[in-house]
């Protein structure tokens, strides 16, 4: 038997990249052009996001210190929320950001908001974390609208490097040995963080139909704000050849990509924005 884990309380205070203001906004940025993208909502040639949200309700889970919900609000969303159990990332939220953001704490497993109420969830790199992601997927599929749609961000158990530690497949141990192994390193006392294999991923989501946006973001960046991912002229060839590799080849790799940019429904839908090199896939689901 292993030891019971217990939530994460204040993660932003031993986690310094969740206070990386200028990352957390890049990643922000990536999340809302995925959403134009599928809700067909395209920000223009300028690239003006403001507008991306216009009308809708939209909460993230697990906000920490706030910097993808403010960007959320930016983007035009009607009324923009966040939530989290980090009472300092909260506190530091809510001080710089509370006027056009709120921010509630509370449990992922006990969302605080009525059936069918929100019309956009964003869900990123926060599963790993959590005591029980099973609960906190129903808790999303309960609050969010028939119509809804959540955004995932989701590590990979199988990706080689561990994002968190950097430490070569760190993921891949039993809890004991991974223990073992980030002590031994230096990084942390423990290794808190449960990752999942893409069928464990496909899995726990088997209620909602899902698009699978990782292969259009790394093969266009430019339309996802991902400039920064192939930087020279290595990248732009890198880009390029990512852009032309047959879908069938880029399948064969997908048990071992490290993150996996996905858009969830609860009803069928499909994506609304123009064609892309590589376009999104549904996934599949037991």
């Amino acid at each position: 038997m292993g030891k019971e884990r217990a939530a994460q309380l204040e993660y932003s205070e031993f986690q310094a990249a969740m206070l990386d203001e200028a990352k957390r906004r890049r990643k922000a940025a990536k999340i809302i052009a995925v959403l134009a993208h599928f809700l067909g909502r395209d920000p223009g040639p300028e690239g003006d996001a403001s507008s991306v949200l216009d009308g809708l309700i939209v909460a993230d889970i697990g906000c920490s210190a706030g910097f993808i919900a403010d960007e959320l609000a930016s983007a035009g969303a009607r009324r923009a929320l966040g939530v989290d159990i980090d009472v300092p990332g909260l506190r530091k939220a809510a001080e710089r950001f509370g006027e056009r953001v709120a921010f509630v704490c509370g449990d992922g497993t006990a969302l605080p908001f009525p059936d069918r109420s929100m019309d956009v969830l964003v869900f990123n790199h926060i599963y790993e974390h959590v005591v029980d992601p099973d609960a906190v997927v129903r808790e999303m599929h309960r609050v969010l609208a028939d119509d809804g749609v959540l955004y995932l961000g989701l590590g990979n158990r199988l990706g080689v490097m561990e994002p968190h530690y950097k430490l070569p497949f760190l993921s891949y141990l039993p809890p004991s040995l991974a223990d073992r192994y980030v002590s031994m390193s230096g990084r942390a006392d423990q290794y808190y963080e449960r990752y999942r294999t893409r069928r464990g991923l496909r899995r726990m989501l088997g209620d909602f139909h899902i698009w699978d946006y990782t292969f259009p973001v790394l093969a266009s960046p430019e339309r996802f704000a991902g400039g920064e991912l192939f930087a020279g002229a290595a990248g732009r060839a890198a880009q390029g050849g990512l852009a032309r590799t047959p879908r069938a080849a880029l399948r064969a790799v997908l048990p071992v990509v490290p993150t996996y940019l996905w858009i969830a429904t609860k009803s069928p839908r499909r994506p609304l924005g123009p064609a892309l090199p590589q376009p999104p896939e549904p996934v599949r689901t037991p």
